[in-house]
């Protein structure tokens, strides 16, 4: 079997359904092995850094390794920006880049350079292919390493002489990893220190999106009446609409949830990932008790100590002290005639206070009809027009920060946020990747008019595709977050200022359904017009008043609890 062919059939067996990209030279006997009898689609992007923000999205949405490809050179720089993205938010990617002959290796020749070395700082494994006949263990190594705990981006280069080379060998089958137990002694403990605690809070990190995470979650806050409060990147694992959750964490002093941590005696994390949001701000004074459970270890922070460290199945081993705190509270009915968790029926009277300052900063301008539109006002109407499962995918900017904070979720992998590597430009190519997932579903991006023009060229890529994906610019013409900042440590602000274009020209130019909104009271029926859309992208560009951004930097000390 020639080698590419033997490529491609190792990919099927791994389960790969789409690989994103863009075909070159050296990558074409890969692309006739697809083209000749592969059930696995090639959607071909218009960049590279798509193409690796697709398998990004498409590796968060379906917990398998999404698939990037790209040839050499040129190629395979563009690729890095979505392959770090990936990596630092812990979705389980393949870069697959080609290269020249192995013979021209050693010396200046066209378009090549060292990609190994490149991608060593933005993956957790990469290898160059030297043998025709070692291609299905290399393959069956980086899946079995991409979704390896925390999962992340690896990389395989394949030289143009290689994928020509001839191979008996078979693809390896994938076989299911099983996931280690967690300590009954620390279970034990665990579950002493949650009875014992006076005020617990439970911390949803991005880890819990990953398997049961939400299922077994909802049943253990249910169960114990325990409050909780979720990273950016863990929106949805427990529903908004939850009366004991008090929703996102994550812009430092500027966050009405970040006092529910501060006052807890008990900070049970789980899945938490400190890349998302530094402990340092919720405790300081190193005072807190913490109960670590994740997959693996804690990282080592000064601010982030753990009294109880769990590294073991988050699904079993919330299971597990959920079994232990019954088995307390059984004992306790016996010798008591107590509930045991009674305590917990009631949410603090703080909490309530905090869950009551959330409700009303997300509805207070829900119907405010000023134009340019409050942010607020923005994502409640979005939020309004879509089914709880429908997909929401946040660009980076201040728009973000609104969305982490004001867009309800009620379901785990609804609303898609960078927040590890946090880069520009992915929402664009994220929505296609979604679409094509969830045909079913509306996909929505949110983006800034900066990040937009990042990526905007895949626009035909999803008119190609004839996918139905709606995208809001929120525009003012300005990087609006790093001109706050400017502001508020110069006094004044430096080039951030640009011009957009007539975005209902440029939809139109590329196929796609093109909307201006003129004023707030339009939007929401113009987002009834673009539900409707079965195959054909809609663009709309609203004003927005981000003379509101500096809210999110006001000081805790101005909240109403």
């Amino acid at each position: 079997m020639k080698a590419s062919d033997l490529f491609i059939k190792c990919l099927e067996t791994e389960g790969v359904e789409y690989i994103f990209g863009l075909p070159g030279e050296e990558t074409n006997d890969l692309m006739i092995s697809i083209a000749n009898s592969s059930k696995i689609k090639f959607v071909l992007t218009r960049h590279e850094q798509g193409a690796a923000f697709m398998a990004d999205v498409y590796g968060r949405l379906t917990q398998k390794v999404g698939l990037c490809l790209s040839t050499l050179g040129p190629g395979a720089t563009n690729l890095t920006t979505g392959v770090a993205n990936a990596n630092m938010d812990r979705s389980p990617l393949l870069a697959v880049t080609g290269q020249t002959n192995t013979d021209q290796l050693h010396k200046e020749s066209h378009q090549n350079m060292d990609p190994i070395t490149m991608f060593k700082p933005i993956t957790k494994w990469r290898w160059s292919m030297r043998n025709a006949d070692s291609i299905p263990e290399i393959i069956r190594r980086a899946f079995k390493i991409a979704i390896e705990e925390k999962g992340g981006a690896v990389h395989l280069e394949l030289p143009q002489d290689i994928a020509k080379m001839e191979s008996d060998i078979k693809p390896l089958k994938a076989e299911e990893t099983l996931r280690p137990r967690p300590n009954k002694d620390l279970i034990r403990n665990s579950a002493k220190m949650i009875s014992e605690s006076r005020l617990p809070i439970i911390l949803i990190g991005n880890g819990c999106m990953r398997k049961n995470g939400s299922i077994v979650l909802r049943k253990f806050v249910e169960r114990t009446g325990i409050s909780s409060v979720n990273t950016f990147m863990a929106k949805g694992v427990i529903s908004d609409k939850s009366e004991r959750h008090l929703q996102t964490i994550g812009i430092k002093e500027a966050d009405y949830a970040l006092t529910a941590i501060k006052k807890a005696d008990l900070v049970i994390a789980i899945g938490y990932d400190l890349v998302e949001y530094s402990p340092k701000n919720w405790n300081r004074n190193l005072k807190k008790n913490i109960i670590h459970i994740d997959f693996t270890p804690a990282e080592v922070d000064t601010y982030y100590p753990p009294t109880i460290e769990i590294a073991a199945d988050i699904e079993y081993t919330i299971e597990a002290i959920l079994d232990e705190l019954e088995r307390q509270e059984e004992k306790m009915r016996k010798n008591t005639g107590l509930e045991g968790f009674e305590h917990r029926k009631v949410i603090p009277d703080l909490f309530q206070k905090i869950k009551k300052e959330v409700t009303w900063r997300i509805e207070r301008y829900s119907k405010d009809i000023s134009y340019p539109i409050k942010p607020e006002k923005l994502i409640v109407d979005v939020r309004n027009a879509l089914a709880e499962n429908d997909v929401v995918i946040s660009d980076v900017g201040a728009h973000k920060l609104w969305i982490a904070k004001v867009y309800n979720t009620y379901s785990p992998n609804t609303c898609l946020i960078t927040n590890g590597f946090c880069s520009m430009g992915f929402a664009l190519p994220g929505a296609i990747a979604a679409q094509l997932i969830k045909p079913k579903h509306k996909v929505v991006a949110m983006c800034g008019d900066g990040g937009f023009l990042m990526n905007v060229q895949e626009i035909e890529t999803a008119v190609r595709l004839k996918l139905p994906i709606i995208v809001v610019i929120w525009c003012d013409s300005d990087f609006g977050m790093i001109s706050l900042k400017q502001s508020m440590e110069f006094g004044r602000t430096a080039f951030t200022r640009f011009t957009n274009p007539d975005f209902v020209k440029l939809a139109e130019s590329f196929g796609a359904l093109g909307y201006k909104v003129k004023n707030t009271e339009e939007f929401q029926t113009i987002l009834k017009e673009a539900k409707n859309s079965v195959a054909i992208p809609v663009i709309i560009a609203i004003d927005v008043d981000y003379s509101r951004n500096n809210i999110l930097l006001e000081d805790s000390n101005n909240f109403r609890i």
